[in-house]
């Protein structure tokens, strides 16, 4: 690849399968946020029950974004696969 083709690609934007990739994983990108936003305000307090139980019921939303998104992904891959079904 070019590194006209390069420049030219950056200018055009993302495309829209790119743009819908993206949308896909943001429920993902949000709880990954969040997480980091809990153990960020975490790391100069000492440890304590409640601080445990808030970082694993963030980790626990983490965990059920990437089930969602990944059991969204393979139903589109099952759809597609079966003639006559709309997407």
């Amino acid at each position: 690849m070019s590194t006209l083709t390069l420049v030219r690609d950056i200018e055009d934007g993302p495309t829209d399968a790119e743009l819908e990739a993206v949308e896909a994983e943001l429920p993902i990108v949000q709880a990954e946020v969040e997480l980091l936003d809990v153990e960020i305000s975490l790391l100069d307090q000492p440890s304590t029950a409640w601080s445990e139980r808030r970082v694993r019921r963030v980790h626990r939303e983490v965990l059920a974004a990437r089930l969602k998104v990944a059991n969204r992904a393979r139903l589109c891959r099952l759809a597609a696969n079966v003639p006559g079904v709309a997407r």
